[in-house]
């Protein structure tokens, strides 16, 4: 069996999993009201090689100062035609943000692929740790408490 393949991007310009849950609700309700496809979605320049495997049950984990706090399902991709003419990738996402375990992640550019394996798991229970620092949290699911 293999695990599924997954993509890991910097979330730059939002500071939290909930800013980014609020920016893509006000986005997704735009949309709306201009009759477009209300689901968030993530504008790459790069087309993703594995895009079959990625559509097979495989996600978009979030980082946020360096650390994987989040994931939302990739459920399409579609070609988008920029205003200067190059052609880019939408990244369709389920609009449900699910929080992870805190797992960190060094700085990078663009985006990498991630293996299911080496995927942080989700977190049962977001109530308990939404005042908590993500520093914290990692140290804690790094001695096994989270």
């Amino acid at each position: 069996m293999t695990a599924a393949v997954n993509l890991v991007k910097l979330c730059v310009g939002v500071e939290s999993v909930d800013e980014l849950r609020q920016w893509q609700e006000a986005r997704a309700a735009q949309r709306a009201a201009d009759g477009i496809d209300p689901r968030p979605r993530h504008i790459t320049r790069a087309w993703p090689k594995q895009a079959d495997a990625l559509l097979d049950g495989g996600s978009l984990y979030w980082v946020f100062k360096g650390l994987i706090l989040a994931r939302q399902k990739v459920v399409a991709l579609e070609e988008k035609i920029g205003e200067d003419g190059i052609r880019r990738c939408a990244l369709i996402l389920d609009p449900e943000l699910i929080r992870t375990v805190p797992q960190p992640r060094r700085p990078f550019q663009g985006w990498r692929y991630l293996n299911g394996l080496d995927a942080p798991a989700d977190l049962d229970d977001d109530t308990q740790t939404d005042n908590m620092p993500p520093e914290l949290m990692a140290e804690l699911a790094e001695i096994g408490v989270l």
